[in-house]
C-alpha cells in the first residue's frame, strides 16, 4: 500500500518534496492543486468543493471532453510557487476542477484503457509508416475515461498529418491529439539511468531544456567525441551547461591560446591548459607534443611582458628551490617498554643532581655574636666543616647547609627564650629533646654522606677538648 503525505514515496518522474506538508496553515493557503499523469505530464487544478486531499491521492478532475484520473502530487503554498515556476496563468488558461476522489468503477476504466496503450502505439507506428511520413510515435497515453488518446511524436521537419489522423480515429474510434516532442522530452519519457549512474535529469528534475553546443564542451577542455558526449536522446547531454559558467569564468584570468613564447633555444606554442590547478603546458610543435614545459599562469604572463619589449627568456621554467623534506621518526623508538621504571630511578636521585654539577672545597661557616651554649650538641650546630669526600661521586651544596645553620639558629633562640622563662626540670627536657634532634640530624647526614666527618668549634667558641 502506497504511503501519503510528506513519507510518500517517489513513484511518479518529476517529483516534489513538499517540505510543509505538516504545516496546517501552509497547506490551507491555496485551493490549487498538483495533479500528475502518465509520465511527465501534470497539470493544476482548483479544488473548488474543499475536498480534504493529500500527496497520492488518486482523484477524478474536469477534461476536455469527460474526465480524466491523475494523482495527487502536490498541496498547499508549494503549488503556487510551481505554477509560477512553469510560467502558468490564470487568465490565459482554462481553470479546470476536481470533481471528487477516484471511485472504484474510475478506476477499473482506468485500467482498461492504459492496457490498450502499447497495442495502440504499435499499430499507430505502421500506419505512419504505410502513409510515408517523416515521424516516429514514441508514446500513447489514454484519457482515464477512455475517450481520448493522445499521441506523442518526434518529427525534424514540419509534418502534415491530417490523413493519419482520420485513419487513427477510424481504427480505434476514439478522440485523437497529436503532440510534438523533442529528443530530450521523449528520453524524459521513457526514463533511464545515465552515464554518472544516477537517475536522468530530464525524469527526474528538469522541466525546462536549454539548448546544448560543442562550445561548452571546448570550455571543459573535452574531447569532441559524440559517443561520449551524447546522452540516451542521441543529443548533447544538459549536464554540459552546468559547469560552463565556472570553467568560463575561471578562463579570464589565463593567456590566450595564440600567444606563442619566445626563447632563445626555440618557440612554444600551448598545447592544454589545468584550468584549476593554474599549470599551462608548452610544446615545440603545434600538432603534437614535443619538449614539453609546463609552467604557472604567472610565469607565462611574466614571459609574454618581457617578450613584448623584444627580449628571449633564457628557458620557460622556473627556478624552483627545492623544499627540504622533513624527516619523520619514531617518537617511541628511543624508550623502550622499561622507560616508567627508568624515571622511577631518577626520581629517587633527583635530589642529587644538584651536588654533581660544581666540586665544592672544604668551607667553614662561622657564626657572629652567638652566646656560648652549655650543650655539645647545640654548640656542635654553630660551625659546620666538611670536606669532599675522595671516594664518592656527589658534590657538597652550600645552600642546603646555610638553610641548615638558619634552622640550628632558630632553635637556639628558642631554647634561649624557654631557659629564661621556665624552671630547670623544663629547660633539662628540651635539652634532651634538642639533643635527640642533633642526633637524629646526624644520622640523617650518615645516611645521605656515608661516614661523617668529625664536627668542631671554632678556637674562639669553644674549648681545645672539643675542637678536637
Amino acid at each position: 500500500m502506497k504511503k501519503k503525505g510528506c513519507s510518500g514515496l517517489k513513484i511518479k518522474k518529476l517529483n516534489t518534496f513538499d517540505w510543509l506538508c505538516d504545516l496546517t496553515e501552509a497547506q490551507q493557503m491555496t485551493d490549487w492543486i498538483e495533479v500528475q499523469f502518465k509520465n511527465t505530464r501534470k497539470s493544476y487544478f482548483l479544488n473548488s468543493n474543499k475536498l480534504v486531499l493529500e500527496k497520492g491521492d488518486i482523484v477524478a478532475v474536469e477534461s476536455s471532453p469527460g474526465h480524466d484520473i491523475g494523482e495527487v502530487t502536490l498541496t498547499g503554498a508549494l503549488v503556487l510557487k510551481q505554477m509560477k515556476k512553469n510560467n502558468y496563468r490564470f487568465d490565459q488558461q482554462e481553470v479546470r476542477r476536481v470533481y471528487r476522489k477516484a471511485r472504484p468503477v474510475d478506476l477499473e476504466k482506468y485500467e482498461e484503457s492504459k492496457n490498450l496503450e502499447h497495442e495502440t502505439m504499435l499499430k499507430s507506428r505502421k500506419i505512419a509508416e504505410d502513409l510515408h511520413l517523416n515521424m516516429k510515435i514514441g508514446d500513447v497515453e489514454y484519457q482515464g475515461d477512455g475517450n481520448k488518446a493522445i499521441f506523442y511524436y518526434i518529427a525534424d521537419d514540419r509534418v502534415d498529418f491530417r490523413q493519419l489522423i482520420k485513419v487513427l480515429a477510424e481504427t480505434f474510434h476514439v478522440r485523437i491529439e497529436m503532440k510534438q516532442i523533442g529528443a530530450r522530452q521523449e528520453a524524459g519519457r521513457i526514463g533511464g539511468v545515465g552515464p554518472c549512474g544516477r537517475e536522468l535529469c530530464c525524469s527526474s528534475w528538469m522541466t525546462s531544456f536549454v539548448s546544448v553546443s560543442t562550445s561548452a564542451a571546448r570550455y571543459q577542455d573535452l574531447s569532441l567525441n559524440p559517443q561520449k558526449l551524447a546522452g540516451q536522446c542521441a543529443k548533447l547531454k544538459c549536464c554540459l551547461n552546468y559547469e560552463t559558467d565556472v570553467y568560463a569564468e575561471a578562463q579570464r584570468d589565463i593567456p590566450s591560446k595564440e600567444i606563442v613564447l619566445e626563447a632563445k633555444d626555440n618557440s612554444f606554442s600551448l598545447f592544454k591548459v589545468d584550468i584549476f590547478k593554474r599549470m599551462m603546458t608548452y610544446s615545440t610543435s603545434k600538432d603534437f607534443l614535443a619538449n614539453a614545459v609546463t609552467i604557472s599562469v604567472d610565469r607565462a604572463k611574466e614571459i609574454i611582458a618581457i617578450n613584448k619589449k623584444g627580449i628571449r627568456v633564457d628557458s620557460l621554467s622556473e627556478v624552483i628551490k627545492p623544499e627540504q623534506k622533513k624527516e619523520f621518526g619514531d617518537v617511541l623508538s628511543k624508550d623502550g617498554l622499561t622507560r616508567f621504571d627508568q624515571s622511577k630511578k631518577q626520581g629517587k636521585n633527583k635530589g642529587n643532581r644538584d651536588r654533581h654539577k660544581q666540586p665544592v672545597k672544604a668551607e667553614k661557616v662561622l657564626t657572629k655574636d652567638i652566646p656560648e651554649v652549655t650543650s655539645k650538641a647545640e654548640k656542635a650546630t654553630e660551625t659546620i666543616i666538611r670536606e669532599k669526600p675522595k671516594k664518592s661521586g656527589f658534590q657538597f651544596n652550600q645552600k642546603s647547609h646555610s638553610n641548615e645553620a638558619q634552622v640550628a639558629d632558630k632553635e637556639k633562640k628558642n631554647i634561649e627564650d624557654k631557659q629564661q622563662n621556665r624552671p630547670n626540670k623544663n629547660n633539662n627536657k628540651h635539652k634532651n629533646d634538642s639533643k635527640n634532634k642533633v642526633q637524629k640530624e646526624d644520622q640523617h647526614t650518615k645516611n645521605r654522606f656515608g661516614k661523617p666527618q668529625k664536627i668542631g668549634l671554632t678556637d674562639n667558641d669553644a674549648p681545645k677538648k672539643e675542637a678536637k
